[in-house]
């Protein structure tokens, strides 16, 4: 198969069937790279082992993505703002570098209107979990030597109705045990000092009996001097005993970010996230129970589709009682297949802008 009608062959040997690229018909004969990586930390990883895909081959980075000859770019479609950020991007490299081949994976690679758009420009569209059979098995290539990121599993089951990762990334699969603690173990050894557990809703792990207080417990008691996060919880799973474990285990730090996304009853049921605000706050007092003084970090998204000021109001009186060490304040967007996208976008700009500066002045005293 020839793609934009050229014909480059990456053939990595490490994955059966051969890799998708391969299969694609490009045959590769250029030898440097450059990878783009915008939004989570989940694509921060996908990153890392694309780039050790690519270095199998024998291909070496360069921090100059308009002097390589592949580039890679790892889209994110949460937002709007990311979504831009690519359409200004693969151009202009196309433009500075137009002898470089790009490949555009991450959350944007399904969309037939993104395809549309970056058709002239894009060489490959590469889903990430087809760089092998099972992608989380490459070892990554690790931009940091003191802290760094092993995901324990991709996907969503939530439905969130503002959210897309359900629809890029497919349902949750989970990695086995022993695979998650081997890399942590080879880690430590090698003198890592900060682990971040990360998964699309990390903290609803689950695989045969074990379950994500399980997992941390495992983890936590590997010797070594290292300390533990993790990220990104779903409050419907951050259960009793999932607090406990965090609380009694040393090497956990007391550091929990647990998106809230909006402080109106109402609001949170258009969201579909399967919980009140009266049940959010009754897991920060657990965790403050048990763990006083840990910093607890949300997410909020001003200005969904119907949201009037007294219901916003609701919001500012959560980040007043609940005196969030961080917050991650988003204007919500439209995102095409989302159930949100069928509603009308009635907080005008302006006013998202008020709500964000509003909460974002509560953090910042």
């Amino acid at each position: 198969m020839i793609v934009s009608g050229i014909a480059v062959n990456i053939n990595l040997n490490i994955t059966n069937p051969p890799n998708p690229l391969y299969q694609r018909g490009l045959k590769l004969i250029m030898k440097t790279y450059h990878i783009v990586t915008i939004g989570c930390q989940m694509n921060k990883s996908d990153s890392e082992r694309v780039a050790r895909v690519l270095e199998k081959q024998g291909y070496k980075q360069t921090g100059n993505k308009y002097r390589s000859d592949l580039v890679v770019i790892n889209t994110c479609g949460i937002r709007q703002s990311a979504e831009d950020k690519v359409y200004g991007l693969v151009p202009r490299i196309k433009k500075e570098n137009p002898k470089a081949k790009i490949i555009l994976t991450g959350c944007l690679v399904a969309r037939v209107d993104v395809k549309r758009r970056l058709k002239e420009y894009v060489d490959v569209w590469l889903p990430i979990n087809q760089i092998a059979d099972d992608y989380l098995k490459i070892k990554p290539k690790y931009n940091s030597e003191f802290s760094v990121f092993v995901p324990i599993g991709n996907g969503c089951n939530n439905f969130c109705s503002y959210c897309v990762v359900p629809y890029a990334r497919g349902r949750e699969t989970y990695r086995p045990v022993k695979d998650i603690l081997a890399e942590v173990r080879g880690l430590v050894r090698k003198g890592y000092k900060e682990i971040t557990l990360i998964a699309q809703n990390v903290n609803s792990y689950k695989l045969g009996k074990v379950d994500f207080a399980d997992l941390l417990k495992k983890v936590n008691d590997i010797p070594g001097d290292f300390k533990i996060r993790f990220a990104t919880s779903h409050p419907k799973d951050m259960s009793d005993k999932l607090i406990k474990t965090i609380a009694s285990s040393k090497k956990v730090l007391k550091e929990i970010h647990l998106p809230v996304q909006s402080g109106d009853n109402q609001i949170l049921k258009k969201m579909n996230r399967k919980y009140t605000v009266g049940h959010y706050k009754k897991i920060i007092n657990k965790i403050l129970k048990l763990m006083p003084g840990a910093k607890v970090s949300t997410d909020i998204i001003v200005g969904f589709p119907g949201e009037t000021k007294n219901q916003f109001n609701n919001t500012v009186k959560l980040f007043k009682d609940i005196k969030f060490s961080q917050a991650y304040v988003a204007r919500y967007s439209p995102r095409p297949g989302t159930a949100a996208f069928k509603l009308a976008d009635d907080v005008t700009p302006a006013e998202k802008k008020k709500r964000w500066l509003a909460l974002n002045s509560l953090i910042c005293r």
